[in-house]
Protein backbone atom coordinates (compact mmCIF):
# COMPACT_ATOMS: atom_id res chain seq x y z
CA UNK A 1 0.00 0.00 0.00
CA UNK A 2 1.00 3.82 -0.38
CA UNK A 3 1.59 6.10 2.15
CA UNK A 4 -0.56 8.90 2.38
CA UNK A 5 -0.91 12.10 3.88
CA UNK A 6 -4.32 13.18 4.97
CA UNK A 7 -4.58 17.08 4.14
CA UNK A 8 -7.89 18.02 5.70
CA UNK A 9 -9.87 16.13 8.56
CA UNK A 10 -11.11 17.11 11.45
CA UNK A 11 -11.50 15.92 15.39
CA UNK A 12 -14.04 17.73 17.97
CA UNK A 13 -15.94 17.84 20.89
CA UNK A 14 -19.18 19.12 20.97
CA UNK A 15 -19.73 19.80 24.19
CA UNK A 16 -16.74 22.68 24.57
CA UNK A 17 -19.45 25.08 22.90
CA UNK A 18 -17.81 26.88 20.03
CA UNK A 19 -19.50 25.16 17.16
CA UNK A 20 -21.78 27.63 16.44
CA UNK A 21 -22.31 25.78 12.87
CA UNK A 22 -22.81 22.18 14.54
CA UNK A 23 -26.44 22.45 15.27
CA UNK A 24 -28.37 19.01 16.24
CA UNK A 25 -31.64 20.50 15.08
CA UNK A 26 -30.52 20.76 11.68
CA UNK A 27 -31.20 17.48 10.59
CA UNK A 28 -29.04 17.11 8.02
CA UNK A 29 -26.01 17.83 10.67
CA UNK A 30 -27.48 15.80 13.43
CA UNK A 31 -24.91 13.01 12.79
CA UNK A 32 -21.97 15.05 13.19
CA UNK A 33 -22.99 16.24 16.72
CA UNK A 34 -20.89 14.03 18.57
CA UNK A 35 -17.80 13.42 19.65
CA UNK A 36 -14.92 12.93 16.45
CA UNK A 37 -11.80 12.33 18.15
CA UNK A 38 -8.40 10.77 17.50
CA UNK A 39 -9.50 7.24 18.63
CA UNK A 40 -12.16 7.31 16.07
CA UNK A 41 -10.08 8.27 13.45
CA UNK A 42 -6.89 5.79 14.32
CA UNK A 43 -8.31 2.53 12.96
CA UNK A 44 -9.33 4.53 9.61
CA UNK A 45 -5.58 5.83 9.30
CA UNK A 46 -4.40 2.72 10.05
CA UNK A 47 -6.15 0.58 7.99
CA UNK A 48 -5.23 2.46 4.91
CA UNK A 49 -1.81 3.78 5.52
CA UNK A 50 -2.18 7.36 6.35
CA UNK A 51 1.09 8.49 8.24
CA UNK A 52 0.18 12.14 8.82
CA UNK A 53 -3.30 14.08 9.13
CA UNK A 54 -3.18 17.92 8.63
CA UNK A 55 -5.86 18.95 11.75
CA UNK A 56 -7.90 21.53 10.61
CA UNK A 57 -10.17 24.10 12.44
CA UNK A 58 -14.18 23.81 12.66
CA UNK A 59 -15.21 26.75 15.19
CA UNK A 60 -14.31 30.29 14.80
CA UNK A 61 -12.42 30.87 18.00
CA UNK A 62 -8.74 30.36 19.73
CA UNK A 63 -10.21 28.43 21.70
CA UNK A 64 -10.32 25.64 19.40
CA UNK A 65 -7.02 25.98 18.15
CA UNK A 66 -5.46 25.15 21.77
CA UNK A 67 -7.54 22.24 21.84
CA UNK A 68 -6.57 21.24 18.39
CA UNK A 69 -2.73 21.85 19.53
CA UNK A 70 -2.82 19.88 23.01
CA UNK A 71 -4.26 16.86 20.18
CA UNK A 72 -1.50 17.53 17.84
CA UNK A 73 1.23 17.42 21.20
CA UNK A 74 -0.28 14.07 22.37
CA UNK A 75 -0.78 12.47 18.70
CA UNK A 76 1.84 12.23 16.55
CA UNK A 77 0.09 11.02 13.19
CA UNK A 78 -1.40 14.89 13.43
CA UNK A 79 1.62 16.32 11.27
CA UNK A 80 -0.06 20.16 11.71
CA UNK A 81 -2.76 21.82 12.65
CA UNK A 82 -4.35 24.86 10.51
CA UNK A 83 -6.30 26.73 12.91
CA UNK A 84 -8.13 30.17 13.13
CA UNK A 85 -7.33 33.61 14.24
CA UNK A 86 -9.34 36.99 13.08
CA UNK A 87 -7.49 38.55 10.82
CA UNK A 88 -8.90 41.91 10.99
CA UNK A 89 -8.66 41.89 14.89
CA UNK A 90 -6.02 44.60 16.22
CA UNK A 91 -4.16 41.14 18.35
CA UNK A 92 -4.18 39.23 15.50
CA UNK A 93 -0.33 39.70 15.52
CA UNK A 94 0.17 38.64 18.43
CA UNK A 95 -2.09 35.62 18.52
CA UNK A 96 -0.10 34.51 15.48
CA UNK A 97 2.87 35.08 17.07
CA UNK A 98 1.54 33.05 20.27
CA UNK A 99 0.28 30.24 18.26
CA UNK A 100 3.66 29.78 15.70
CA UNK A 101 5.84 28.68 19.21
CA UNK A 102 3.94 25.01 19.15
CA UNK A 103 5.92 23.20 16.23
CA UNK A 104 2.80 22.00 14.67
CA UNK A 105 1.13 24.91 14.25
CA UNK A 106 0.89 25.56 10.22
CA UNK A 107 -1.48 28.31 9.21
CA UNK A 108 -5.15 29.71 9.24
CA UNK A 109 -8.07 29.10 7.99
CA UNK A 110 -10.90 32.32 8.55
CA UNK A 111 -14.30 30.45 7.59
CA UNK A 112 -15.06 32.49 4.41
CA UNK A 113 -17.80 30.52 3.20
CA UNK A 114 -20.01 31.51 7.19
CA UNK A 115 -19.01 35.29 6.27
CA UNK A 116 -22.29 37.43 5.07
CA UNK A 117 -19.93 39.84 3.67
CA UNK A 118 -18.62 37.63 0.34
CA UNK A 119 -15.47 40.45 -0.63
CA UNK A 120 -14.05 39.90 3.17
CA UNK A 121 -10.90 38.50 2.11
CA UNK A 122 -10.01 41.35 -0.23
CA UNK A 123 -11.65 43.94 2.81
CA UNK A 124 -11.05 43.46 6.07
CA UNK A 125 -7.47 41.69 6.98
CA UNK A 126 -5.29 43.88 8.30
CA UNK A 127 -2.00 44.29 6.26
CA UNK A 128 0.60 43.13 9.58
CA UNK A 129 -1.19 40.69 10.24
CA UNK A 130 -0.59 38.99 6.58
CA UNK A 131 2.73 40.32 6.72
CA UNK A 132 2.95 38.39 10.35
CA UNK A 133 1.70 35.37 8.12
CA UNK A 134 4.87 35.60 5.77
CA UNK A 135 7.24 36.20 8.02
CA UNK A 136 5.89 33.22 10.62
CA UNK A 137 6.50 31.10 7.53
CA UNK A 138 2.51 30.21 7.89
CA UNK A 139 0.01 29.33 5.60
CA UNK A 140 -3.37 30.51 4.94
CA UNK A 141 -6.66 27.45 3.95
CA UNK A 142 -9.28 29.26 2.07
CA UNK A 143 -12.61 28.01 3.10
CA UNK A 144 -14.06 29.61 -0.32
CA UNK A 145 -17.61 28.49 -2.35
CA UNK A 146 -17.55 30.00 -6.01
CA UNK A 147 -19.08 33.19 -5.27
CA UNK A 148 -16.01 34.40 -3.07
CA UNK A 149 -13.79 33.24 -5.68
CA UNK A 150 -13.39 36.66 -7.30
CA UNK A 151 -12.75 38.63 -4.15
CA UNK A 152 -9.97 35.56 -3.12
CA UNK A 153 -8.01 36.23 -6.43
CA UNK A 154 -8.16 40.03 -5.91
CA UNK A 155 -6.75 39.35 -2.08
CA UNK A 156 -3.92 36.97 -3.79
CA UNK A 157 -2.76 39.17 -6.33
CA UNK A 158 -2.16 41.36 -3.20
CA UNK A 159 0.42 39.07 -1.46
CA UNK A 160 1.90 36.93 -4.31
CA UNK A 161 3.92 35.61 -1.56
CA UNK A 162 1.31 33.86 0.58
CA UNK A 163 1.04 29.98 0.54
CA UNK A 164 -2.70 29.43 0.05
CA UNK A 165 -4.61 26.05 -0.19
CA UNK A 166 -8.26 26.25 -1.76
CA UNK A 167 -10.59 23.48 0.30
CA UNK A 168 -12.35 21.50 -0.81
CA UNK A 169 -11.86 22.82 -4.53
CA UNK A 170 -14.20 25.81 -3.47
CA UNK A 171 -16.95 23.58 -3.32
CA UNK A 172 -18.17 23.90 -7.29
CA UNK A 173 -21.68 22.38 -7.99
CA UNK A 174 -20.35 18.74 -8.12
CA UNK A 175 -22.85 16.84 -10.70
CA UNK A 176 -24.20 19.46 -12.89
CA UNK A 177 -20.90 20.13 -14.91
CA UNK A 178 -23.04 20.83 -18.13
CA UNK A 179 -24.18 24.10 -16.09
CA UNK A 180 -23.11 27.71 -16.50
CA UNK A 181 -21.78 28.23 -12.88
CA UNK A 182 -19.93 25.05 -13.10
CA UNK A 183 -17.99 26.66 -16.59
CA UNK A 184 -17.78 30.14 -14.31
CA UNK A 185 -16.58 27.98 -11.05
CA UNK A 186 -13.68 25.98 -13.55
CA UNK A 187 -12.51 29.93 -15.06
CA UNK A 188 -12.08 31.21 -11.67
CA UNK A 189 -10.24 28.10 -10.64
CA UNK A 190 -7.83 28.38 -13.74
CA UNK A 191 -7.25 31.79 -12.85
CA UNK A 192 -6.43 30.92 -9.53
CA UNK A 193 -4.16 28.09 -10.50
CA UNK A 194 -2.11 30.79 -12.69
CA UNK A 195 -0.88 32.38 -9.42
CA UNK A 196 1.91 29.73 -8.54
CA UNK A 197 1.53 30.39 -4.86
CA UNK A 198 -2.40 28.50 -4.85
CA UNK A 199 -2.87 24.84 -4.01
CA UNK A 200 -5.68 22.94 -4.08
CA UNK A 201 -6.97 20.02 -2.24
CA UNK A 202 -9.28 17.57 -3.73
CA UNK A 203 -11.19 17.05 -0.64
CA UNK A 204 -14.97 17.69 0.38
CA UNK A 205 -16.45 16.70 -2.58
CA UNK A 206 -18.41 13.78 -2.06
CA UNK A 207 -20.17 15.84 0.30
CA UNK A 208 -21.28 18.25 -2.35
CA UNK A 209 -22.43 15.66 -4.96
CA UNK A 210 -26.23 15.09 -5.06
CA UNK A 211 -27.59 12.90 -2.98
CA UNK A 212 -28.34 9.99 -5.29
CA UNK A 213 -24.46 9.28 -4.69
CA UNK A 214 -24.16 9.43 -1.04
CA UNK A 215 -22.73 5.48 -0.43
CA UNK A 216 -22.62 4.71 -3.97
CA UNK A 217 -18.63 4.86 -4.68
CA UNK A 218 -19.80 4.12 -8.65
CA UNK A 219 -22.10 7.10 -8.39
CA UNK A 220 -19.75 9.48 -6.77
CA UNK A 221 -16.49 8.79 -9.41
CA UNK A 222 -19.62 10.04 -12.13
CA UNK A 223 -20.03 13.10 -10.04
CA UNK A 224 -16.53 13.99 -9.25
CA UNK A 225 -14.24 12.99 -12.10
CA UNK A 226 -16.02 15.94 -14.55
CA UNK A 227 -14.33 18.21 -11.13
CA UNK A 228 -11.16 16.06 -11.07
CA UNK A 229 -9.97 16.66 -14.68
CA UNK A 230 -10.21 20.47 -14.77
CA UNK A 231 -8.23 20.75 -11.55
CA UNK A 232 -5.53 18.18 -12.84
CA UNK A 233 -5.48 19.94 -15.90
CA UNK A 234 -5.11 23.98 -14.28
CA UNK A 235 -2.80 22.67 -11.05
CA UNK A 236 -1.13 19.56 -12.06
CA UNK A 237 -0.09 16.74 -9.63
CA UNK A 238 2.22 18.88 -7.68
CA UNK A 239 0.05 21.50 -6.45
CA UNK A 240 -3.20 19.30 -5.67
CA UNK A 241 -3.13 17.41 -2.02
CA UNK A 242 -5.41 14.58 -1.18
CA UNK A 243 -7.81 14.68 1.66
CA UNK A 244 -10.43 13.26 3.41
CA UNK A 245 -12.55 16.07 5.14
CA UNK A 246 -13.59 13.70 8.09
CA UNK A 247 -15.75 13.19 9.53
CA UNK A 248 -17.82 15.41 7.62
CA UNK A 249 -17.04 13.12 4.76
CA UNK A 250 -19.64 10.61 6.80
CA UNK A 251 -22.53 12.63 5.66
CA UNK A 252 -21.89 11.40 2.05
CA UNK A 253 -19.64 7.99 2.37
CA UNK A 254 -17.34 6.71 4.33
CA UNK A 255 -13.35 6.92 5.05
CA UNK A 256 -12.68 3.61 2.41
CA UNK A 257 -15.40 4.90 -0.20
CA UNK A 258 -13.59 8.40 -0.50
CA UNK A 259 -10.38 6.85 -1.25
CA UNK A 260 -11.91 4.34 -4.15
CA UNK A 261 -13.58 7.26 -5.07
CA UNK A 262 -9.81 9.62 -4.90
CA UNK A 263 -8.49 6.23 -6.79
CA UNK A 264 -10.32 6.23 -9.87
CA UNK A 265 -9.26 9.66 -10.54
CA UNK A 266 -5.63 9.66 -9.07
CA UNK A 267 -5.17 5.90 -10.20
CA UNK A 268 -4.98 6.92 -13.94
CA UNK A 269 -1.14 8.80 -13.26
CA UNK A 270 1.99 7.86 -13.40
CA UNK A 271 3.45 6.61 -9.49
CA UNK A 272 5.46 9.81 -9.37
CA UNK A 273 2.18 11.71 -9.80
CA UNK A 274 0.02 10.10 -7.73
CA UNK A 275 2.86 9.68 -4.53
CA UNK A 276 2.34 13.66 -5.18
CA UNK A 277 -1.18 13.91 -4.85
CA UNK A 278 -1.49 11.23 -2.07
CA UNK A 279 1.42 12.65 0.30
CA UNK A 280 4.21 14.77 -1.43
CA UNK A 281 2.61 18.38 -1.84
CA UNK A 282 0.87 18.33 1.40
CA UNK A 283 4.28 17.22 2.67
CA UNK A 284 6.00 20.52 0.98
CA UNK A 285 3.09 22.91 1.58
CA UNK A 286 2.62 22.58 5.07
CA UNK A 287 6.31 21.53 6.23
CA UNK A 288 4.97 17.95 7.49
CA UNK A 289 7.74 16.01 9.60
CA UNK A 290 7.37 12.17 8.86
CA UNK A 291 9.91 11.15 10.38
Amino acid sequence: MRQRIDSHQHFWRPARGDYAWLRADVPALAPLVRDFLPEHLAPLLQAHDVERTVLVQAADSEAETGFMLELASAHEVVGGVVGWVDLGHPDAVASLERMARHPKFKGVRPMLQDLPDDDWIARIPRPDAIQALLRLGLRFDALVKPRHLSSLIRFLKHWPELPVVIDHAAKPPVGAHDSEAFAAWRKDMAELAALPQVCCKFSGLWGEAPPSTHGDVDAAVRAVRPVWEPLLESFGPARLMWGSDWPVLTLAGDYAGWIAVSEACIGRLSATEQSRIWRGTAQRFYGISTD
